[in-house]
């Protein structure tokens, strides 16, 4: 532990008293890792950002946030290896790292000066005077940028003004025998707002947030009835991919019920999490909407109603290629979930709600999972179905104490 010593003796002498982790070793497991993200729980350092070092190698930083878990982003280590590093004090003002930073009704994420994403917290101004009040909404994503600045969602689209970016509301439901819609805003059953940012934070590997929404039957008597309290947290990573970047991004959203009511879900073709991508692919022949599903898939009438680790989808940007891939947990309900593809539009769900009724009951909350690689050019099936396997099978980690 001696550089331990030379860069921080009071944090050596610290760590040594108390006993606490100086190392920590990684294992790749089965599979080869290149540029993952790594987390592992590290108490001790709440709030912190330190340093790994393994034997002649570079810093790197060592995020821990509230929670005590630590992240980092491993550069590379075969399948079967392991690899030590070294716990060491850290500038990470020196480093840059992920900005959020609070614009008006938006939470903006930016790396290096870039603006990587939006955060629509509170509902920002209706894009056309056609719009209607009812369909004013905040809590999603939107906009999302690849690394070279390409425009990869959409809001507010002519054909569907209630899409938004990216959104999680569902379609066909039962609630104490009334009918809310918490995806077709026009309706006007059902509504899902903003609530509360509930913290932000910027960071040398990652910045993020956790926000609360709600969703509302609008038909409940005498006044309108809240059915589901939902807690997004949302994680953006450092770039990553050297001269080809790449944006990675985690959304969680936990949902529970408000009350002692489930919320009740027929089988139903959509409802869920939901991504809208550039209006320049909307029904463009010369520019169409492309997908690509886990299965090998690329036509998307074919990867429609089928069940798919991930699905990237993309199409040209001022004349060049972007996309975004969405990847599912394996922990999530019904893994690999069912997947509605538009058929003419630059729409992408997973559905779980496609395979058969399902439920949200009091007794337990439903947490959903899902990363987003967004990049510049064509989809790597092989580089996709990589940062797959790292987030649904990740390293093992083992801390070292003194």
């Amino acid at each position: 532990m001696r550089k331990l010593l030379l860069v921080a003796a009071g944090l050596f002498i610290a760590i040594q008293a108390r006993g606490e982790v100086t190392a920590v070793e990684v294992l790749a497991g089965e599979w080869n890792r290149t540029e993952c993200l790594v987390h592992f729980p590290l108490p001790a350092f709440k709030n912190q950002t330190l340093g790994l070092q393994a034997r002649g190698g570079k810093v790197l930083p060592l995020q821990v946030d509230a929670a005590g878990m630590a992240t980092f982003i491993l550069p590379s280590l075969a399948k079967g290896k392991t690899k030590l590093f070294e716990l060491i004090v850290f500038d990470s003002a020196k480093k840059g790292g992920v900005m959020a930073e609070r614009k008006e009704e938006k939470l903006r994420f930016s790396f290096g000066g870039k603006t990587l994403m939006e955060y629509q917290a509170e509902p920002g101004a209706l894009p056309r005077e056609d719009i209607k009040k009812v369909f004013t909404r905040g809590g999603y994503l939107h906009p999302v940028f690849t690394p070279a600045g390409k425009l990869v969602t959409d809001d507010f689209p002519v054909q569907h003004t209630h899409h938004h970016g990216i959104w999680f509301p569902w379609t066909k439901t039962v609630f104490e025998g009334r009918h809310p819609d918490f995806w077709n805003a026009g309706a006007g059953t059902g509504s899902v707002g903003f609530v509360k940012l509930e913290k932000s934070w910027s960071g040398a590997v990652h910045g993020g947030l956790v926000a609360r929404h709600r969703f509302v039957d609008l038909t409940a008597k005498p006044k309108p009835k809240v059915a589901l309290e939902e807690t997004w947290e949302v994680r953006v990573y450092a770039l990553t991919g050297g001269k080809k970047p790449r944006l990675i991004f985690d959304l969680i959203s936990t949902q529970t019920c408000a009350g002692k009511s489930p919320l009740l879900m027929p089988q139903y073709r959509y409802g869920g999490l939901g991504v809208r991508g550039n209006r320049a692919w909307d029904h463009n022949e010369a520019n169409p909407t492309l997908f690509l599903t886990a299965n090998g898939v690329s036509d998307r009438r074919a990867g429609h109603a089928t069940r798919a680790r991930w699905c990237w989808m993309g199409g040209r940007v001022k004349g060049a290629l972007a996309g975004i891939a969405i990847l599912g947990h394996p922990g999530n309900f019904r893994a690999p979930q069912p997947m509605r593809i538009h058929p003419g539009e630059p729409f992408f769900n997973f559905a779980p709600q496609q395979f058969g009724p399902m439920a949200i009951r009091p007794e337990k909350n439903f947490v959903s999972r899902y990363r987003f690689v967004v990049t510049d050019g064509a989809p790597n099936a092989s580089e996709i179905h990589r940062f797959w396997t790292d987030y649904a099978h990740p390293p093992t980690v083992h801390t070292i104490e003194l």
